[in-house]
């Protein structure tokens, strides 16, 4: 039996929500979303399901991820209720129902207990570098050692539980049917959509944004690959540090161009920013200038004199493993890869 939940649309108001009450069904966002079919009046469907309470029906729904918010849907509403931010505030809301530890949504919602978060993060880094006696050699040994503990904790201790939750939630409890062998036959799926996105080029105007997409993705993994495996900070290897120059230049470049789009809100995209967007593009960027510029350092010779530049580098890499990847907007990366997947285990007959 369905349930409503008349609390569910002020709930979802705190994660970013405009006004998509103010929605009268005329169908214009269906109209030109090519996500919408014969079957599905997307993202009309979700917006009535928002307003009227359907939480239950929602929670296990995958649709919210297969929306890459072109912003067609926002720009041809003609009561300004915004259907392509409400996907976006939903893939939050859903990011926090897959978290088991509560901790996505509290940092979704509250603005100060994020911000606290990334305080005590910075008193961490400095109350640790002041127990090694601001010592550069072991700052950067345990800095490297950090990396790799930290990857392997949020992905068995957060990633794993969550991801098992979402496939609970989306394939088990709606009693979807999957043969086992299905899992495998269509594993290709997750890879695809994880390193193409290739959804997003489906979207109208879109391309160039999948370009840069497609290539911060393969800088990103590419600089983590550098700096954990290849221990880029430590290698007199000149390919490997070339690499990671590149690696990170990229990064630094293609985010920059997300910062700017933010701050001039011309793109539909970017209109609406929530404090979750400005963090994951913000530090995002910082990783890849502080990781810049503390290589450089190195190969001038000017880290010993200037720790304070390792210790800023530290600081953003710690505060993106332990907040940003696991608890904010990080992890679309992830949910939306498997929620490709998980359409194409519902799909397979």
């Amino acid at each position: 039996m369905t349930t409503v939940n008349p609390k569910f649309s002020k709930n979802l108001k705190k994660y970013g929500g405009f006004n998509f009450n103010a929605c009268y069904n005329c169908g214009n966002c269906t109209a030109v979303c090519s996500l919408s079919t014969s079957d599905s009046s997307f993202p009309r469907e979700l917006v009535r399901m928002s307003v009227v309470g359907l939480e239950e029906e929602l929670e296990s729904s995958l649709k919210p991820w297969e929306c890459y918010y072109c912003g067609e849907c926002s720009t041809h509403c003609p009561q300004d209720a915004n259907p392509g931010e409400l996907m976006m505030t939903l893939r939050r809301w859903l990011t926090a129902k897959y978290d088991w530890t509560g901790l996505s949504g509290i940092f979704y919602k509250y603005l100060p207990a994020f911000i606290v978060a990334l305080l005590a993060v910075f008193a961490g880094v400095i109350v640790f570098a002041n127990y090694i006696s601001w010592n550069l050699t072991e700052l950067l040994h345990y800095g490297h050692y950090f990396e790799m503990f930290a990857i392997a904790t949020v992905f068995v201790v957060i990633f794993i539980p969550n991801l098992l939750r979402m496939w609970y939630f989306t394939i088990i409890k709606p009693k979807h049917k999957v043969k086992f062998k299905t899992y495998f036959k269509t594993l290709g799926e997750l890879f695809i959509h994880m390193f193409t996105q290739k959804r997003a080029k489906d979207c109208d105007d879109n391309h160039f944004r999948w370009l840069e997409h497609l290539i911060l993705v393969f800088a990103y993994l590419s600089l983590l690959f550098t700096t954990v495996f290849l221990d880029w900070f430590s290698t007199e290897n000149l390919f490997i540090i070339v690499l990671g120059y590149i690696e990170s230049l990229l990064i630094f470049i293609i985010t920059f161009d997300f910062v700017k789009d933010r701050i001039e809100k011309k793109k539909a995209l970017a209109k609406k920013s929530q404090p979750s967007d400005w963090f994951f593009v913000i530090w995002l960027l910082l990783m890849g200038l502080t990781a810049f510029v503390v290589r450089l350092s190195i190969d001038l010779n000017w880290l010993e004199s200037n720790k304070w530049i390792y210790i800023v580098h530290l600081t953003v890499l710690a505060q993106w493993a332990m907040l940003i990847v696991p608890f904010g907007k990080w992890t679309h990366f992830l949910y939306r890869s498997f929620a490709m997947y998980f359409v194409k285990l519902k799909n397979v007959r």
